[in-house]
This record gives structure tokens, C-alpha cells and sequence, in this order.
């Protein structure tokens, strides 16, 4: 799937046309950590129109994002995503957005695209361990089964090669023929 991601506004860019509303004068964005491990992150952001909706925890809309922990960043990733889907859910009715921009923010559109490159990447795998944390990642970030189906086929293809014809499948793992 291609799309262009200069049509998808940043949450920067969100938290810009936020902020400059006059609703937003007394407003907070709070985000919550639901992570229950180090593999991957779950990021719930609250926003509170005023002191007293935080304190009597009401808050107007909610925003909830999930990133595999895949490098040094993606706690960050996270975060901005939640965030952004919080702005997305108060500024949008439905799929249309007030000024005509799409729902999605830029960065769940980048997360789209690293799901599109999952096969890409196993063709550049030369193990089996390697085959198995690629599906571990693709199965965190809920790529599609079609993706998971294929990277299951590759792995088992890989596996039969090395193998020569003995086995086929790879124990102890997901991932199996």
C-alpha cells in the first residue's frame, strides 16, 4: 500500500492547533503506561479539559497505542501515537476531521508501512533465530495474518533448505511448518 504521507498531519502539528484553541486554556494531556513487560509498550493517553475534570478524573476523551519494543525509541513512538489518537478523538467526528485532513496522524501511517515491509525484511534473514524475532515483531505491532501466514511459510521454507529435507519444522517456536 502506498500513500503519501505529506496528506497526514504530525502530532506536533496536532498539539499545535490543540493548544491554540480556547477550550484547551486550562486543558491537560496526561499519558499512562499499561505496559505489563519489556517486549512491547501500551500508552493510554487522558485529556482533561480543566483542573476539575483531572480531579474528578473525567476525562473528555481517552487515546490508546501499542508499539513492539523493537529499538530505543519505541517507548517514544508509543506515546506520540497515543497521544495523537487522543487529539484525533476529541478534534474528529467519525473518519472526517474538521479542516480535511485524514484521521490517521503521520506517525500510525509510518507504523502502517513498516507493517507492509515485513516480508521485505525476511528475504534479508540468513537464520532461523533471526525468522523467529522478525515474526516476533511483526506479530506485536499485529501485522495481518497474511503477513504472519507468509513469514511462517518463509521460515519453513528457510528451515527444509538447511535441513536438507530432515524435519521442515522449527521447534520451541511459533513459527512452524
Amino acid at each position: 500500500m502506498k500513500f503519501d504521507l505529506s496528506k497526514y498531519a504530525t502530532v506536533e502539528e496536532r498539539l499545535r492547533a490543540f493548544w491554540s484553541d480556547e477550550l484547551s486554556n486550562d486543558a491537560r494531556i496526561v499519558t499512562i503506561n499499561h505496559s505489563k513487560d519489556e517486549k512491547s509498550f501500551i500508552i493510554e493517553t487522558r485529556l482533561y479539559l480543566s483542573a476539575g475534570d483531572q480531579a474528578a478524573d473525567l476525562p473528555k476523551v481517552t487515546g490508546w497505542a501499542s508499539e513492539a519494543n523493537t529499538d530505543s525509541f519505541a517507548l517514544e513512538r508509543c506515546e506520540t501515537s497515543s497521544i495523537g489518537r487522543c487529539l484525533a478523538n476529541w478534534l474528529w467526528t467519525g473518519q472526517k476531521k474538521l479542516d480535511g485532513t485524514p484521521r490517521p496522524s503521520r506517525s500510525e501511517m509510518e507504523k502502517v508501512a513498516r507493517l507492509d515491509s515485513w516480508l521485505e525484511q525476511a528475504a534479508s534473514i540468513s537464520s532461523i533465530e533471526g525468522l523467529r524475532d522478525l515474526y516476533a515483531q511483526a506479530k506485536a505491532n499485529n501485522a495481518s495474518k497474511q503477513v504472519l501466514d507468509g513469514l511462517k511459510l518463509y521460515a519453513k521454507r528457510f528451515a527444509d533448505s538447511q535441513t536438507s529435507g530432515v524435519g521442515g519444522g522449527l521447534p520451541n517456536s511459533e513459527i512452524s511448518g
